[in-house]
């Protein structure tokens, strides 16, 4: 998995598969999900992200257990 902040389009990536991008639809204002053509989730992608995470250039990874 890989988190991308890119401040000069205030735009954070979440890539979880490295399968080409077959699909991309725009579940709500600002929410892009990425799908490959198996129709499983390998992106996500949050527009004006500044505004809608805390902090986009933080990340923090748990793993529970």
């Amino acid at each position: 998995m890989k988190a991308v902040y890119d401040p000069r389009t205030d735009t954070l990536t979440l890539t979880f598969s490295d399968s080409p991008v077959d699909e991309s639809d725009e579940e709500k204002p600002g929410l892009i999900l990425d799908y490959d053509k198996e129709g499983n989730v390998v992106g996500i992608e949050i527009l004006d992200a500044s505004k809608r995470v805390k902090n986009p250039r933080s990340f923090e990874y748990a793993v529970a257990g």
